[in-house]
């Protein structure tokens, strides 16, 4: 167990001397909250919310696919083609184990990237909430664990970190624009929010959106299909197709 969190704390470290990583889990959220919120303002809207209330569930949306669709991809791809892992895989420390403490480290910043989110629109926009708590942390868990079942996937097809990167870029980007993480639904064309339909970061958007406004689980029953689908078959596919080196 020792060996385990000294594993976590050296993860840990690397994540922070990563500008880009660190950059996009807790600085680029914040920025973009800033820019809508001085926009739009936070005038109550919807439900009682305002524009800022209810882009905070989308931009959480957002951590989630910058820590465990790009951050998870690359570090475990650059680890295996450094031959970190298969370094690793020689010590008493067990698969499971080494596996497990780079998934803690990134699901620790994508908590963390969230808090400051909550804690800045809290501060500066006066953040609403009608939800449940207990239901956001729990839609919380599941899009997190479905992207870093997601990110898995995506590590151990890619041959080289340089790959990894070009492969989790290509799903992230058009994610992150056509889902209403980065910019609100309501700005898009219908026939994007159509096509944004198919893909998981918008299951993710409309999950934590709902639960934020405190709608029930039964309204969300193909988000929650969608990802824990997401989540099983990814967990069963890098299980078959994952390399140590």
């Amino acid at each position: 167990m020792r060996g385990f969190w000294k594993l976590a704390s050296i993860e840990f470290k690397l994540f922070l001397r990563e500008p880009s990583a660190a950059f996009f889990t807790l600085v680029f959220p914040l920025m973009m909250l800033f820019i809508f919120g001085g926009v739009f303002g936070n005038k109550p809207q919807y439900s009682g919310l305002g524009i800022v209330d209810l882009s905070v569930p989308a931009y959480t949306a957002m951590i989630i696919a910058t820590t465990g669709l790009v951050s998870l991809t690359i570090s475990i791809s650059a680890a295996r083609e450094l031959g970190v892992l298969r370094r690793f895989h020689t010590t008493p420390l067990t698969p499971t184990a080494i596996l497990t403490s780079q998934v803690l480290v990134l699901f620790i910043m994508t908590t963390l990237g969230m808090v400051l989110l909550l804690i800045a629109a809290k501060i500066t926009y006066g953040l609403r909430f009608n939800g449940n708590v207990l239901s956001v942390i729990l839609g919380f868990l599941l899009s997190s664990c479905s992207f870093f079942a997601l990110g898995f996937v995506l590590a151990s097809i890619a041959r080289t970190a340089r790959s990894a990167q070009v492969m989790a870029m290509a799903l992230y980007y058009p994610m992150l624009f056509l889902s209403g993480a980065a910019i609100p639904k309501w700005v898009l064309p219908e026939a994007v929010r159509t096509y944004g339909q198919i893909l998981p970061l918008t299951h993710v958007v409309n999950l934590l959106t709902g639960l934020w406004l405190g709608e029930p689980w039964s309204d969300h029953l193909k988000e929650v299909a969608v990802l824990v689908v997401m989540m099983v078959v990814g967990l069963v596919v890098s299980a078959k197709t994952f390399r140590w080196e």
